[in-house]
């Protein structure tokens, strides 16, 4: 693109943001489920990971809380009170993460602290173990289910995740998938999942 005189500037905004939308795209796309069936598989899954693959963990690694909900009802936080989410893509029985890579920066990991475990608070430790994921690090899992914080939740308690794709949902303290109190299917946010 050949751009002259005073719209030069204008023309490289445009190159800027047709850039930046390319590459959300790529981020989203990158994510892709590589199973055709949502029920259990041996072996799903992306075989390709990055040590980076984890997103940033936060100060709270490793602890498992509890917060009421008005919409939900009673769901899962770290311990800065961000929601925890589930991937109906993973698998439980065996415990299996297939989010990695750029799903992982969307969604990253709930990690168990340096000591391989989690403090928990209102959460049945029969039901807290971990499962590693493919960079070797230890993801905290819920009656089998790994857990995740949804990175545009940017304020304790927000809940923007759930039902994203019809595939992520917040975290009971059971390791079951929230829902509305009142009964029936949450809406399907559009932009985000995986």
């Amino acid at each position: 693109m050949t751009t002259t005189g005073r719209t030069a500037p204008s023309g490289r905004r445009l190159t800027l943001l047709a850039a930046g939308a390319l590459a959300a795209a790529a981020l989203v796309a990158g994510c892709g489920s590589s199973s055709s069936s949502s029920g259990s598989s041996s072996g799903g899954g992306s075989s390709s990971s990055s040590a980076s693959s984890t997103g940033s963990p936060g100060a709270t690694q490793g602890t498992l809380a509890t917060e009421h909900d008005a919409t939900l009802g009673t769901l899962v936080t770290d311990g800065q009170g961000y929601t925890l989410y589930r991937f109906d893509q993973d698998t439980s029985n065996p415990p299996a993460t297939h989010c990695t890579d750029a799903c992982a920066s969307l969604w990253p990991p709930e990690l168990a602290n340096g000591s391989g475990s989690a403090d928990l608070k209102g959460i049945d430790a029969k039901l807290v173990s971990t499962v590693t994921r493919p960079d070797g690090s230890r993801q905290l899992t819920l009656n089998g289910w790994p857990l995740y914080r949804y990175a545009p939740d940017t304020k304790p308690g927000e809940t923007k995740g759930q039902g994203v794709d019809g595939t992520w949902f917040a975290a009971t303290p059971t390791g079951d998938r929230a829902m509305p109190v009142s009964g029936g299917m949450p809406g399907t946010p559009s932009g985000g999942g995986y």
